[in-house]
Formats: structure tokens, C-alpha cells, sequence
């Protein structure tokens, strides 16, 4: 029996289905805010350096958050910070409640991040820790598809609220909605006091789990998606595209995730890992080039469709291949770690979409971050994934397919 194994206890379940309703409700107060936030900032008079300076700043959120919210939870118990968390991200909206100036509505963006990955990673590692090797994927499936589901919801609403109700009430309403997911995180087990994390820095522990490529790949890519991404909002009002159209085009990306992310669960667990991913990295070097040659809603509404299969395959793959790889001790902070990584690129992609939108011109700034996410695919695609020993775990065959990350065990 694995690491893995031998701490879960198989009833996640009884974790999922808690969890997976408090996600729907934090991801749609999320979901809107994009959209809220960038033309709120437009009207404002910001320039676009400024705007996509709030998707940067939201990205450090995430870089800080994941790791610090992902170690703090291997040392004490998940579902206390889950309520913390998802108070947290209800009182940074609530901030923008009396429409204050842009500087604040930038600098809320990391508070909200920060607060929102937290609740994000440890969902996850409360979901892996109860699951054995031959459900983890499916597990993790269904909850991350509750925030799909959440951001579609909320990308297709807050385009209504926008133009029915305005800014102050969109913003209220948002804040609202994380404190009620409290409730559904009060019903969750109590867990079992988690054993003593091993002193080992993480660095280390991604290298001997054999993790290192995927994470610098995970980092290039989600450098591509949050640069392209930064300023779409942005470059459809330049098309003349209305804030509801720019909505329900937008949850089309959550939508397909929402089926996407299931179904790759269920393969994962059947096929293995490593194909599932790689077929998500190599789809992340595709979208770019949509949306480079996007000029209406139907060009866009397939580029939201293209990413939400690729970030589907790409990210019930890798999570699941850490959590078979890494021990329960540690999965909290390796978890957290991967969602550091992914705040790492956003952090660099839409500063370098900022600063060179107004030189090159939009497409150009689309086919830049598709050459940069083809190199983190290569970089993933280099990688084979050996077992290094200490630290890391290997699934049984009789626990799944046997076939693992794309070769026999």
C-alpha cells in the first residue's frame, strides 16, 4: 500500500459534496468580478497597463496565498482556514462596495486572490487526502468542477447585474455570496489530526517526486493564458462586443470546464496522468492562436471553448499525478505549491500583455503567448517522470489502471 493509501479513507464523498457546494458559491462572486473589475477601471480612465496591472496583482495573491495557505493546512486542520478563507474573499469584495478610486480596486485584487486560492488549495487537499489512488482524479474532478460551474454562473450573470442593477449592487451582491458558502463548510467531517509534515524544503520534494518540469511547465503556460487573457475584455469592447455578450461568450470557457473537467477525471483514473496533461499543454499553445484571429463572437466564444478543455485536462491530470506522487503530510503544501506556480505566470503574463499591446497590437501580444506556452509544453513534454524514492509514491496497479502516467508501472 502507498503513502497515499495508507492515510485516506476513501469516503471523499462525504468531503465532496460540502465542499463542492461552497465552491459554486465562492467561484460566482469570482467569476463576475473579472469583467466588473476591468471596465470598471475603463470607465475609470485607467489605462490598459493599469487594468491588466489588476490581473498581475491578483496573480501575486495567488503566488503568496497557494503556499502560504497550503503549508499552514499540513500543520493544522483544513476546515477552520476554509471558513477563514471564504470570509476573506466575501470582505475583499465587499470593499468595492462604495466604489472607491482604481488604486484601491487594483489593490483589493491581491486580497481577493489570496484569500480565494487558499480556499481553492485546500479544497483540494482535503478532496486527495480522502481519496484512494483509483478515485483521487474523479474526486478532484467534481469539486473543480463546482467552480467551474460557479465562474460560468457568474461570468454569465454579472453582465446582466452590470447593465440592470450597476457597479454597487453587482458588487454587494458578490460579497454576499462567499459568507453563505460558510454554511456548507460547517457540514463538512471533522478531519483527523494531521500527522507532522517531514522537514524538507519543497523545492527538494518536487525534485525527488520527479515534479520539477511540470511545475516550470505549468508556470510558461499559465504565463501565456493570464497574459492573452488580461485584456480580452478589453479588446472585445474594441470590437464593439456589449458587456452582456462579453459575459455569457466568457462562461462559456467555466461552461465546457464543468463537463471537461469531470470527464477527465474519470479518464485519468483509466489511462493515466501524463496523457491527460499533455494533451491540456499542448491545447494552451492552440488558444493563443484563436484568439489571434479573432474579430467576432463566434471566433471568441471558441477560444473560450478551446481553453476550458485545455485547463480541464491540464489541471485534473497534474493534480491528481501530485497527489499520487507525494505523501499526505506534504500534499497541502505540494498542492498549494503547483497553484504558486500557476500564480507565478499570471503574474509575468499580462504585465508583458500590458506593456506591449500598446507597441505590437493585440494579435501580436496573442502569437507571443502562444510561443511561450508551446516552450512549456516542450519543457513537460521532456520530462518522463521517474520515480525518485524518498518522498514520492507510487500508485499499486490493483489501485487503478495499470498504466500509469502513459507507461506500464
Amino acid at each position: 500500500m502507498t503513502v497515499t493509501e495508507r492515510g485516506a479513507t476513501g469516503r471523499w464523498p462525504r468531503v465532496t459534496v460540502p465542499l463542492a457546494s461552497a465552491a459554486v458559491l465562492v467561484a460566482i462572486a469570482s467569476g463576475g468580478l473579472g469583467l466588473f473589475v476591468q471596465l470598471f477601471l475603463k470607465e475609470r480612465g485607467a489605462s490598459v497597463f493599469l487594468i491588466s496591472a489588476a490581473s498581475s496583482l491578483g496573480s501575486v495573491g495567488v503566488l503568496v496565498g497557494s503556499y502560504f495557505w497550503g503549508r499552514l493546512s499540513d500543520r493544522s486542520g483544513r476546515r477552520a482556514f476554509l471558513i477563514v478563507t471564504a470570509l476573506g474573499v466575501g470582505a475583499a469584495i465587499a470593499i468595492l462596495i462604495p466604489l472607491p478610486g482604481s488604486g484601491v480596486v487594483v489593490a483589493t485584487s491581491f486580497a481577493r486572490a489570496f484569500m480565494d486560492v487558499g480556499f481553492a488549495s485546500m479544497s483540494l487537499a482535503m478532496i486527495s487526502a480522502a481519496s484512494l489512488s483509483a478515485t483521487r482524479a474523479r474526486g478532484m474532478s467534481y469539486n473543480s468542477s463546482a467552480r467551474s460551474l460557479g465562474f460560468a454562473l457568474g461570468a454569465m450573470g454579472a453582465g446582466v447585474v452590470l447593465e440592470k442593477l450597476g457597479y454597487r449592487t453587482g458588487f454587494l451582491v458578490m460579497a454576499l455570496l462567499p459568507m453563505v458558502a460558510v454554511l456548507f463548510v460547517l457540514r463538512l467531517p471533522r478531519e483527523e489530526r494531521p500527522a507532522a509534515p517531514p522537514r524538507q524544503l519543497p523545492w527538494h520534494a518536487l525534485r525527488e517526486a520527479g515534479l520539477t518540469r511540470l511545475y516550470l511547465g505549468t508556470i510558461l503556460r499559465q504565463f501565456s493564458a493570464n497574459g492573452a487573457f488580461a485584456l480580452l475584455y478589453v479588446y472585445m469592447d474594441d470590437l464593439g462586443i456589449s458587456p452582456i455578450l462579453m459575459g455569457t461568450v466568457s462562461s462559456l470557457n467555466t461552461v465546457t470546464q464543468v463537463v471537461a473537467l469531470v470527464a477527465f477525471g474519470w479518464i485519468a483514473d483509466r489511462i493515466g496522468r501524463r496523457k491527460v496533461f499533455l494533451l491540456g499543454f499542448a491545447m494552451s499553445t492552440l488558444l493563443p492562436c484563436v484568439l489571434a484571429v479573432s474579430r467576432n463572437v463566434p471566433m471568441m466564444a471558441l477560444s473560450y471553448i478551446v481553453f476550458g478543455i485545455s485547463f480541464s485536462s491540464l489541471y485534473i491530470g497534474s493534480t491528481a499525478h501530485i497527489g499520487d506522487r507525494v505523501p499526505l503530510e506534504r500534499q497541502g503544501t505540494m498542492l498549494g505549491l503547483f497553484e504558486m506556480a500557476r500564480g507565478l505566470g499570471g503574474l509575468l503574463g499580462p504585465l508583458l500583455a500590458g506593456a506591449i499591446v500598446p507597441l505590437v497590437g493585440f494579435t501580436r501580444m496573442f502569437l507571443t503567448m502562444a510561443g511561450v506556452a508551446g516552450i512549456g509544453f516542450l519543457v513537460v513534454l521532456g520530462e518522463r517522470f521517474p520515480f525518485h524514492g524518498r518522498g514520492a509514491s507510487t500508485p499499486k496497479p490493483e489501485a487503478r489502471s495499470p498504466v500509469v502516467d502513459g507507461g506500464p508501472i
